[in-house]
């Protein structure tokens, strides 16, 4: 009686614990974690790489004048901001003094273009290597700027840039690379470069500074997604693609092959294509196969 007794208890035990791992089992099914993510559906586009740079604006031809002989300025002909044709006369000096009577000198343009400097007054004391007036030709405009060592490989002629300017914000301008200097500047480690303004606008003036968007390189019909849908796990990098089978959606590890990266623009070269979607937001948490529920999805539009 006392074994019949012992043996039921044993059997009550077991059937107990069965049935609490069969317990364990279910919860744990019912509790599996769903990560609300949003989503990037994948279409070719195009992709600029380039750089930016600052540099102010100048006369393309530009020209000092001095006077042939020493004396005063005894009458000005111009002013700042007039046109000058080759040959006209800026200026008179006077070389005359107590006991010498001369005729006055003329001072004369040496070059068709706008005075942009001339300081002088009547009365003005000047020497023959003194600047009395700048003339330049400000129907074309150039810019010259330095660019940093490590960029000089992306850097050739005719390459097309884009100008903004403070005065005209919101307003682009083009420009095109038309001279490289050939050596660097050792003590900056920079490299020359000078453009020249595509269009003869009145709107720029020689001395305002410009921003320059330069275009490196091109690329039509290329997979890009935003650089933070990358994951980096064990010096790889990874995506995270939907995978939808009925009601059930579930993220898919993928690793990626990455190309140019311009701002937040990632260039894939392997492992996503067009039509794909991936996990743009949330990505972070999850693991190969995770549950997910997709909150939105972002179109590149």
């Amino acid at each position: 009686m006392k074994r019949a007794t012992k043996a039921l208890m044993i059997l009550a035990a077991a059937v107990t614990v069965f049935g609490l791992a069969g317990c364990g089992e279910k919860n744990e099914q019912e509790v599996e974690a769903v990560f609300a993510v949003n989503s990037y559906k994948v279409k070719e586009s195009n992709l600029d790489d380039y750089l930016e740079f600052g540099g102010d604006v100048d006369a393309a031809s530009s020209v000092a004048v001095m006077p042939d002989t020493a004396g005063k300025i005894s009458r000005v002909m111009v002013n700042v901001g007039d046109r000058v044709t080759k040959g006209q006369i800026l200026c008179y000096v006077d070389a005359s003094r107590p006991g010498m009577i001369f005729v006055a000198s003329p001072v004369r343009s040496p070059i068709a273009g706008t005075v942009t400097y001339f300081p002088g007054v009547i009365g003005t004391s000047v020497a023959q290597t003194s600047v009395i007036a700048k003339i330049a030709n400000t129907t074309k405009l150039e810019i010259t700027t330095a660019v940093p060592e490590r960029f000089v490989s992306k850097i050739s002629l005719q390459q097309k840039a884009q100008l903004t300017l403070s005065a005209y914000p919101g307003e682009k301008f083009s420009a095109t690379v038309i001279e490289v200097s050939p050596v660097l500047d050792t003590s900056t480690r920079t490299m020359n470069i000078k453009l020249s303004v595509d269009d003869n606008d009145p709107r720029i003036k020689i001395g305002m500074f410009a921003k320059i968007h330069l275009v490196t390189e091109h690329k039509e019909n290329v997979c890009v997604i935003p650089h933070g849908a990358i994951v980096k796990r064990n010096g790889e990098n990874f995506v995270f693609k939907t995978k939808t089978d009925g009601e059930d959606t579930r993220a898919v590890i993928t690793p990626v092959v990455l190309g140019v990266r311009v701002d937040d623009v990632q260039e894939i070269l392997e492992g996503v294509k067009a039509g794909d979607e991936i996990i743009i937001k949330g990505q972070s948490l999850l693991n190969d196969n995770s549950k997910i529920k997709v909150v939105s999805v972002v179109n590149n539009d």
